[in-house]
């Protein structure tokens, strides 16, 4: 009986967290998109062609919607940090460190690629593994 509850506390856990962190994902791939003058003209004075702001908009968005869902979580999870990565690095470390926030989205994305989506998600339901 501990051991289905214990599993039970880790599947909702997991739940939880992509959640949360797709809900944030989305919700900043979404503000990116709907203002895409301006995220164009700010990845601009970063010096990057215009195509990285959609790839980077479009693949918040997604990257989002996939771990909402619970589905091709290990390879959104890897894009998601790698996104988070280059936000550190361009943006953050440049006056000292100030990214706590982009280094948990990116250990938390990288946690549940290596994880897996737990028990409820797409991806459990469709191929039977966590």
């Amino acid at each position: 009986m501990k051991k289905h509850i214990s599993h039970l506390n880790v599947s909702i856990g997991m739940l939880l967290i992509r959640l949360g962190v797709g809900g944030i994902f989305l919700s900043h791939g979404w503000s990116k998109l709907a203002n895409m003058e301006g995220t164009i003209a700010f990845f601009s004075q970063l010096g990057f062609d215009p195509l990285i702001a959609y790839v980077v908009a479009i693949g918040e968005l997604l990257g989002g919607i996939s771990m909402i869902l619970g589905i091709f979580t290990r390879w959104s999870g890897v894009g998601l940090a790698l996104i988070m990565l280059g936000a550190l690095f361009l943006l953050k470390f440049k006056n000292g460190f100030s990214g706590e926030f982009e280094l948990l989205l990116l250990l938390t994305a990288l946690g549940i690629s290596f994880s897996g989506p737990g028990k409820y998600s797409l991806e459990r339901t469709f191929y039977n593994h966590e």
